[in-house]
């Protein structure tokens, strides 16, 4: 209800008018000769880029993010996807973790040094009061261990959502998604495979075909993070293959727990999967199979070597043996024997003449004797691996393994020594010397002397810094051998063979924007993370068409108003001299 105050002052709206204010009729009848004043716009300065807040501020999708990745290819993948969501939503992606406001770490719970390293991360966080988000198999696996208390934690098949848990997290709140992803009650393989990703080499395309496995390891704590087998469907997998090459990619590594258990879960197979993926793949392209375990491939061997006798396949294979004693593979509960092994290993020798094999050994497993190290130590001796990675063993928390009577620290440590004496008793490319090979390049060695480059073999071939070379078919004559790599000189009038394919992303730029995603975060979608050299350019052109948007819907509004407001008084005045 009014108050009295109110009445006092105005007693009627015609109040305000004075004696030299014009009459409503003289107002109207003076319209015509007003024209209305089109008002040029600075389109300068809507140009001008709007000041962004700073990084600190706890509005979502303006921080800087570090991430740092342990483990396995399948773990990169998944950070790759995690990094290319939360930089299509605008968030930074720095390689400086000093310069970052949040962390998001990427745990492996393989063995006991990558958790080590792990935890120190997270207390180093701590320390430098950074926001904390953790992925991976450890927190997956281990979500109430102490150190983990009061920390947000995206699971292993919620990496789709890790924007979601980042925006939380940098508002101050602590959030865990851990569940598993299915589809009327059936478990799918994980996020879907067009997500955006930053891939840390735009020249190599990381693919999960299936999550978790068919084993139940004694040792293995993987199995608690990634569960049991489930494959994504053979199309999803080959539209990703396509997709990747349109983006330039030119190799293609599959990767999962198990890559010879694939289909199992869905009615299919491993060689009918690679069969349709060797359709897509360009000339002068390549793809590396993953991991396999041996009961799975034995049922494909015909196939398999097929496959991999395939021009634009690697002749590679990782067959992890861990064991030469049939006692301790049955107490690993790995489900085959030496002899199995060999028969893959023997098989795939004779039929893909010149095939890498590489294996996994496990020393100082439980009630593991000399005797059966002995056998190990022959196995390796017979077929001179030139991959072999050895393991001395850790017990993992919650594995029956880590509940048996332990070999002694002093003996898993001499093992160790002993293995990779004999490992490092061979050269596997002395007779190499003098070969002429086409390999592709795709890297950069670590010492930045050489380009990176592999040949049909996958054997590392280390070639001069051309930067023609790059992502490039290159012939060339190997003349040095080392014990992990060969040496390759260019042919003089060799022809580099550019792929079929197109010009790979730039690095650290944002692949697979779907315009689902887009629709699904709006104007925050960005194409590049930090780490591109067009990223501020990129993402101020994307604030600015968004104030230029803005400002056109501020003056739409208003003119339809006025045009409103100037018919209402129209009619009132009609309806007044009526």
């Amino acid at each position: 209800m009014p108050s009295s105050s109110c009445d006092a002052l105005l007693d009627d709206i015609e109040d305000i008018m004075s004696q030299e204010d014009s009459k409503p009729q003289d107002r109207h009848f003076s319209r015509k000769h007003i024209f209305p004043k089109v008002r040029r716009r600075n389109t300068q300065k809507h140009l001008q880029e709007e000041p962004r807040p700073p990084s600190d501020s706890t509005i979502p999708g303006i921080q800087k993010i570090w991430i740092r990745t342990w483990g396995c290819s399948h773990n990169n993948s998944d950070g790759e996807y995690m990094a290319g969501q939360l930089a299509a939503y605008g968030y930074k992606i720095t390689e400086n973790s000093s310069d970052a406001d949040l962390w998001l770490l990427n745990s492996c719970t393989v063995k006991n040094p990558a958790e080590d390293h792990f935890r120190n991360s997270i207390k180093k966080a701590q320390e430098e009061n950074k926001k904390i988000v953790l992925a991976g198999c450890v927190p997956q696996a281990q979500p109430r261990q102490d150190y983990l208390k009061g920390l947000s934690i995206i699971g292993v098949q919620q990496i789709d959502r890790v924007v979601e848990v980042v925006e939380e997290t940098i508002k101050g709140h602590s959030v865990r998604l851990l569940g598993q992803k299915k589809d009327n009650g059936k478990r799918l393989g994980g996020a879907r495979l067009d997500l955006p990703k930053i891939r840390k080499n735009p020249l190599i395309e990381i693919i999960s075909i299936n999550t978790g496995c068919l084993n139940a390891c004694t040792y293995c704590k993987t199995k608690h993070a990634r569960g049991n087998l489930a494959s994504y469907p053979i199309d999803e997998l080959v539209e990703r293959a396509k997709q990747s090459f349109q983006e330039g990619v030119c190799e293609i590594w599959l990767t999962s727990e198990d890559t010879g258990a694939y289909g199992r879960d869905i009615g299919t197979d491993l060689p009918t999967l690679l069969w349709k993926l060797v359709e897509v793949i360009p000339e002068g392209a390549m793809l590396r199979l993953g991991m396999t375990n041996p009961p799975y491939i034995l049922e494909h061997l015909e196939e398999m070597a097929k496959i991999l006798s395939h021009p634009r396949v690697y002749a590679f294979l990782h067959i992890p043996v861990q064991s030469a004693s049939d006692s301790v593979l049955m107490d690993m509960k790995r489900e085959y024997c030496v002899a199995d092994f060999k028969r893959v290993v023997d098989f795939l020798k004779e039929k893909v003449p010149g095939i890498t094999i590489a294996t996994d050994i496990i020393c100082g497993f439980p009630g593991e004797t000399d005797q059966d190290f002995q056998e190990t130590l022959k196995l390796v001796e017979e077929y001179k691996f030139p991959s072999l990675f050895i393991n001395q063993f850790y017990p993992r928390p919650g594995t029956p393994a880590a509940k048996a009577e332990q070999v002694p620290a002093h003996v898993k440590k001499q093992r160790t020594k002993d293995l990779s004496w004999v490992f490092h008793s061979y050269n596997p490319y002395d007779h190499k010397i003098g070969e002429r090979q086409q390999v592709l390049v795709t890297e950069e060695s670590f010492d930045s002397k050489f380009y990176v480059a592999h040949n049909r073999f996958y054997e590392q071939v280390l070639v001069p810094k051309n930067p023609e070379f790059m992502g490039k078919m290159v012939e060339v004559d190997i003349y040095e051998s080392g014990k992990h790599f060969l040496k390759g000189q260019p042919v003089s009038d060799t022809k580099i063979y550019t792929p079929s394919i197109s010009k790979p992303l730039a690095k650290g730029e944002v692949s697979g924007l779907t315009r689902e995603f887009r629709s699904r975060f709006g104007n925050h979608v960005n194409s590049t993370s930090d780490t591109s050299a067009a990223t501020q350019h990129d993402s101020a052109y994307s604030r600015i068409v968004l104030q230029m948007s803005q400002h056109d819907y501020a003056l739409t509004v208003a003119a339809g108003l006025a045009l409103f407001a100037l018919l209402l008084a129209i009619l009132a005045r009609v309806y007044a001299y009526n």
